[in-house]
């Protein structure tokens, strides 16, 4: 990497938290967001590559970001595999310090992952947890080519990138939890109040009580295998059968 200076230096690591920061006011997403410390971590640190792994909650898999496509594709081997670093990082929830692929316990402890990354050029990873708080939503990866391990200060800016990142991640998630809860209760409301339309209309012309259009609805609904918010829709709009509209029947 080309030596900056101290100004240069500054410069760039303001960009790096100000674009990690930028998620916090506008519609970014979590995948977007580690993309950009990926790429920010090769330019301020050390390293040749970097690559993230994001936990997705819920049991909906992971996601894997880096900073360029050889690196990507190398943590999803390792996300197929279920073995490397960012792995044992989500798994562990602590830092995996640096560790030379070509050490004795590099391919016992990642038998596949370790031949990949050294045909790579790589020499090391480091990697760090992305955290907030007590909760950790993925890894971070910082891949070197060269013998130098990164130093006390170099870590300590990658941990500090990450935990931006992982702000940021852990705000999109808490997000999208609310939008759907709100998109649910929405759903709900707007279910409820056709049923509600419904029973009235089915009370008014048929002559009954709004229990008694209820019952009605849900026993057709079930004699024809329909869904009941189906069967209000199907009131209102007049196509219900005859055995539910006609008040004679």
């Amino acid at each position: 990497m080309t030596a900056m200076s101290e100004w240069q230096r500054e410069e760039r690591l303001a960009s790096a938290f100000g674009d990690l920061a930028a998620p916090m006011v506008r519609d970014v997403s979590a995948t977007d967001v580690l993309h950009t410390l990926t790429e920010h971590c090769v330019e301020l640190l050390d390293v040749s590559a970097s690559g993230a792994l994001l936990d997705v909650p819920h049991g909906r898999g992971a996601e894997v970001v880096a900073s360029d496509e050889y690196t990507r594709a190398l943590e999803l081997f390792g996300l197929e595999w279920d073995e490397g670093p960012c792995r044992d990082c989500c798994d562990s929830r602590t830092l995996v310090s640096e560790t030379r692929f070509d050490a004795e316990n590099a391919c016992p402890r990642w038998p596949r992952f370790t031949p990949r990354a050294l045909l790579l050029g790589f020499t090391s990873v480091a990697t760090i947890p992305l955290r907030h708080q007590d909760t950790v939503v993925g890894a971070l990866s910082l891949y070197h080519d060269q013998q130098r391990p990164l130093d006390d200060a170099e870590l300590r800016l990658a941990g500090a990138l990450a935990d931006s990142a992982a702000i940021c991640v852990v705000q999109q998630q808490v997000v999208h939890e609310q939008m759907t809860q709100i998109a649910r209760l929405q759903t709900s409301l707007d279910t409820r109040i056709v049923i509600e339309q419904a029973k009235g209309y089915l009370s008014n012309s048929r002559k009954c009580s709004a229990d008694q259009a209820y019952a009605r609805m849900r026993t057709y609904a079930r004699n024809r295998q329909l869904k009941l918010t189906d069967v209000a829709h199907q009131v209102l709009n007049g196509s219900a059968g005859n055995t539910l509209l006609d008040p004679e029947r």
